[in-house]
């Protein structure tokens, strides 16, 4: 028997071997930016964090992946990916982009490292970023369980389905938190982290039923770790099984909560929700992304009915407070099939502002009105707030705590409003290019708001050619962008990036 298992393995190896090498990519790419300042903004965010605000920066990089999509028609598939880079003055020398294997069985695929995870919702080439799980910054590795695609609920005929996924991992960026921060101001080691989604789709979304609608709620939390307050002051936070589990549950409790209790950990998310229309000729879709960092936010409301003297801390009455609905993503997207020349259109209007108000009061004997305001989104009191590698995990027009020249690894702007547009097309074979401009007004913090009000617009032009098949240069692109920023809030920046790309695909 042990023979015959041993010849099996022996035979089924060349077949095994064979499979994983199918529909295998390899792509190289060099890269550099040049700048008069710092690195224009549309040239360093949403690129997974791969990029750097250096005047002159760059990178070479390589990457072997075998994408799940291979074995479309299978029952089980597997992909896997390395993604290395050397780059020109990042802030690291070397950078493991991607590392990881996943397995997929009919609609559940398992996910073990460190992937890039497209946005949802919203369109990767040309939105200015989902609120809480962007794609501005480096990927995070982790064990993930996910359902990436709709599933059509049985007997319903394709009118309800569902997707979303399950993970936990942990930040890799506690030594770049530790020079950032040159060991004085506040930074954390060893964090977990945890995310969650999930979405419902209504409508079939086919030829005969061309409106849907979509409805999703994303979640994440930072747990666990050392916490390195101030230079005196040092936190041993739990990274026990109960700590998994609260962060699941958003429960427990913060190791220096006394008489007011939060959550353990720094949690967050969005409700996200769009509603679709698509035809022969066109496509257009109207989405929303309301971001929050606590109940306030979350669910609009606050308990007030506490009492009053020895009862100050008991609730005794039914009276809650609400807050409005203000602080939003709100999008339009157009895409066009026979339009060559402008094939997509994105419009989008994000404010910030709000936060549930520019008051937070527990309750007291003196006073027993709660009042929840000055949520601080991105920014937390333990931990260093919602950032890897100093670019935020979210939006990049909340800016990042690498713009800081302080050492501080806040963000110092999360109160503003902002315009977003972008147009992409295809004019001519193998030619893509997309515009991007963002107008933005920005107010600080609640905290630390600033003495004016201070405004920047971002611009990015930029066109990748892929040269022919048949032509000598065949799996060949050349990409080119120029990006400029004017205003108070990240400076004047005029800068221009050149990419270099070769792909090759082959199956065996």
């Amino acid at each position: 028997m042990r023979i015959a298992g041993l010849l099996l393995m022996l035979i089924s190896m060349p077949v095994l071997s064979q499979t994983l090498s199918e529909g295998l990519e390899q792509t190289y790419e060099l890269q550099m930016s040049a700048s008069t300042n710092l690195t224009p903004l549309w040239l360093n965010a949403n690129r997974y964090g791969l990029s750097s605000l250096s005047s002159t920066n760059g990178y070479a990089r390589g990457r072997v992946e075998r994408p799940l999509c291979v074995d479309t028609d299978k029952e089980w598939g597997i992909g896997y990916g390395l993604d290395l880079a050397v780059p020109l003055h990042y802030t690291s020398d070397f950078v493991i982009q991607q590392c990881y294997a996943e397995v997929r069985y009919k609609h559940g695929i398992l996910t073990l490292g460190q992937k890039q995870q497209p946005m949802q919702l919203k369109n990767m080439e040309l939105s200015s970023g989902s609120q809480t799980f962007g794609i501005n910054a480096r990927p995070i590795p982790e064990v993930r369980l996910s359902f990436p695609d709709y599933w059509n609920i049985p007997g319903l005929g394709g009118w309800l389905a569902i997707k979303g996924h399950l993970s936990y991992g942990w930040l890799t960026d506690s030594h770049f938190q530790k020079d950032w921060t040159r060991n004085k101001m506040h930074y954390a080691e060893d964090v977990r982290y945890h995310s969650k989604s999930g979405y419902l789709r209504i409508g079939p979304a086919d030829e005969e039923h061309p409106f849907s609608v979509e409805l999703g709620l994303e979640m994440a939390c930072e747990f666990g770790g050392t916490l390195y307050l101030s230079p005196s002051n040092t936190l041993e936070v739990g990274r026990g099984f109960k700590d998994y589990v609260d962060a699941f549950f958003a429960s427990g409790d913060d190791e220096v909560d006394e008489v007011y209790t939060n959550v353990g950990g720094d949690h967050l998310g969005s409700w996200v929700a769009r509603l679709n229309y698509m035809d022969d000729e066109m496509s257009v879709a109207l989405y929303a992304d309301h971001y929050f960092e606590d109940h306030s936010a979350m669910f609009f409301l606050d308990y007030d009915g506490y009492g009053s003297g020895p009862d100050w801390d008991n609730r005794k009455k039914n009276r809650y407070l609400l807050y409005p609905l203000k602080d939003i993503l709100l999008g339009a997207e157009l895409k066009l099939n026979d339009s060559p020349w402008v094939d997509a259109v994105v419009v989008e209007f994000l404010n910030t502002r709000y936060q549930s108000g520019p008051i937070y009061h527990d309750h007291n004997p003196g006073l027993n009105d709660h009042i929840g305001g000055t949520d601080n989104y991105y920014n937390h009191r333990l931990y260093p707030g919602w950032s890897h590698w100093g670019q935020v995990m979210g939006n990049p027009l909340y800016r990042s705590p690498i713009y800081n020249e302080d050492g501080s690894l806040s963000v110092k702007d999360n109160r503003f409003t902002a315009w977003h547009i972008g147009l992409a097309g295809s004019p001519l074979e193998g030619l893509r290019y997309r515009l991007l401009a963002s107008w933005q007004e920005g107010l600080g913090t609640y905290g630390t708001p600033f003495l004016e009000p201070q405004r920047n617009l971002s611009l990015l032009a930029e066109a990748t050619y892929c040269f022919p098949d048949n032509g000598s240069l065949r799996g060949f692109s050349l990409r080119v962008g120029i990006g400029y920023d004017h205003g108070e809030l990240l400076g004047n920046n005029l800068g221009t990036q050149w990419t270099i790309i070769y792909n090759i695909r082959y199956k065996q």
